[in-house]
C-alpha cells in the first residue's frame, strides 16, 4: 500500500503544475519556431510560447529554419497544450504535445532550439535532464544552429536593448 500511494504522490508532483487548454487544440499559425497559434475545443484563440526552449530572433542565422522545423511537426495539427499559468506578453507560456510527443524538447533534438536554462528550475527534473541532454546531443553533432557560431538569443536580445 505504501508504494503505491507513494506512486500516486510522485505522479501527482510531477503534473500539478501543469494545466492544459480545451484540447486537442488545432494549430493555425506557426509564427516562429517557439511561437504558435492555436484554437481550442471552444474555438478560442491562444497563443503559446513554446516554454523551456529558445529559438533564434529573426535577424539571427536559423531562425526562419526553426520555425519551419516545427511547422513541419504542428502546423494544421491537433496538439495538447501543457501550461502552467504563466503568460510571457499576450502569450501563454506552455508545452506541446502532438500524439504525446513533447514537441518543445524535438526542436531541441532537431538543433534548432537551445533548452532555456534560465528557467530550468521551473521544469520536472525529468525535463531538465532530458533537455539538457538533448542540446548536448545536438551541440556533439554540430546540426542545426550548432552548425555555425552563434550568439545565444538571450544575449541576442539583451545586446539588442543596450543599442
Amino acid at each position: 500500500m505504501p508504494i503505491k500511494f507513494s506512486l500516486l504522490l510522485l505522479l501527482f508532483s510531477v503534473n500539478a503544475f501543469a494545466d492544459s487548454l480545451d484540447c486537442p487544440c488545432q494549430v493555425v499559425k506557426v509564427t516562429d519556431g517557439d511561437t504558435v497559434h492555436v484554437l481550442d475545443q471552444s474555438r478560442i484563440r491562444h497563443i503559446i510560447r513554446l516554454m523551456d526552449i529558445d529559438t533564434p530572433e529573426k535577424k539571427q542565422p536559423f531562425n526562419k529554419k526553426a520555425g519551419q522545423n516545427l511547422a513541419g511537426y504542428v502546423a494544421g495539427e491537433n496538439v495538447e497544450v501543457e501550461h502552467n499559468n504563466k503568460y510571457h506578453f499576450d502569450r501563454l507560456i506552455g508545452k506541446l504535445l502532438k500524439d504525446g510527443r513533447d514537441i518543445n524538447l524535438q526542436q531541441v533534438k532537431d538543433g534548432y532550439a537551445s533548452h532555456y536554462k534560465k528557467y530550468q528550475k521551473e521544469q520536472t527534473s525529468i525535463d531538465r535532464i532530458l533537455y539538457s541532454s538533448a542540446e548536448i546531443d545536438a551541440r556533439k553533432k554540430r546540426i542545426g544552429l550548432w552548425s555555425v557560431t552563434a550568439v545565444p538569443p538571450w544575449d541576442y536580445r539583451r545586446a539588442k536593448r543596450k543599442k
